[in-house]
């Protein structure tokens, strides 16, 4: 007969697979719920949650994870920060931003997708991490500094946007799972370098992120996955198949055409 294995063993293994792997392997979408979370009947609509008109979203039922850094990108409206605010609810994060911990709102503007989502996980919740909210960063500044006890972040109002928010990310060591909706808007391209150094420490380190973004030096991170939510349904594609780098491109390699067709037309 097999001898069971000391409880020193067994906590070693469970401690190992507790660090190894993504914080989340996938997500499913359940579109016969409610947006409030009650079921719903497949030929009923639901003219409140705009969600389900949404056309990458509504092909969408089930999404893997299977790298640790995944890029969300395309068009304004095509439901990319809508997603990733799901899946930040859904994990437990503050639909304002912040930590697990975080409970404030200052305006109610979430959609109801969170309901409809399911994520699927093999690692238990992280002990670090944060849902980051370009738009609504002032105000998880002001809160930081009344849940930070060590006062580390206590001066985030006395810096600038783009210098606060990369304070805020120092803070945190990881691993943990990092979501990120638009961190670009508070950054320069010097600083979106700075963000990558960072983001490749908490890589290293066993973290995940997922990010909503339009910046071409982001989505340029090696080894990344990236997902356009463009023409109306999800998939792979490469940072040179993305609008972002194809605009970016030309304002630099042809900056006078690109112009001229602009303002002459």
């Amino acid at each position: 007969m097999t001898e069971p294995w000391p409880s020193r063993t067994i906590t070693r293994l469970l401690r190992y697979l507790d660090m190894n792997g993504l914080f989340i392997d996938g997500v499913r979408l359940d579109w016969d719920a409610a947006h409030d979370g009650r079921t719903q009947s497949a030929d009923s609509t639901d003219t409140a949650d705009y969600t389900r008109f949404i056309a990458a979203l509504s092909s969408l039922h089930e999404l893997e994870f299977d790298n640790p850094l995944t890029f969300f990108t395309g068009e304004n409206g095509t439901g990319k920060s809508t997603l990733l605010e799901a899946i930040a609810q859904a994990y437990g994060f503050n639909a304002e931003g912040g930590t697990r911990n975080y409970r404030f709102s200052t305006y109610d503007d979430v959609s109801g997708l969170s309901h409809r989502t399911t994520l699927i996980r093999r690692r238990g919740y992280s002990r670090s991490g944060y849902f980051f909210r370009a738009e609504s960063f002032f105000n998880l500044a002001t809160k930081a500094q009344d849940y930070n006890r060590s006062g580390a972040l206590a001066s985030l109002h006395e810096q600038s946007h783009g210098e606060s928010f990369l304070t805020f990310m120092q803070s945190f060591d990881g691993p943990g799972l990092y979501l990120m909706d638009e961190p670009e808007a508070a950054l320069s391209p010097q600083r979106q370098l700075s963000m990558m150094v960072i983001m490749h420490r908490l890589l290293d380190r066993g973290s995940q992120f997922i990010i909503a973004t339009h910046s071409p030096i982001l989505l340029s991170f090696p080894g990344a996955a990236l997902l356009s939510f463009d023409d109306g349904q999800m998939h792979p594609c490469t940072v040179e198949d993305t609008d972002s780098h194809r605009v970016t491109e030309m304002i630099i390699n042809r900056r006078d055409a690109l112009l001229h067709h602009l303002f002459e037309r």
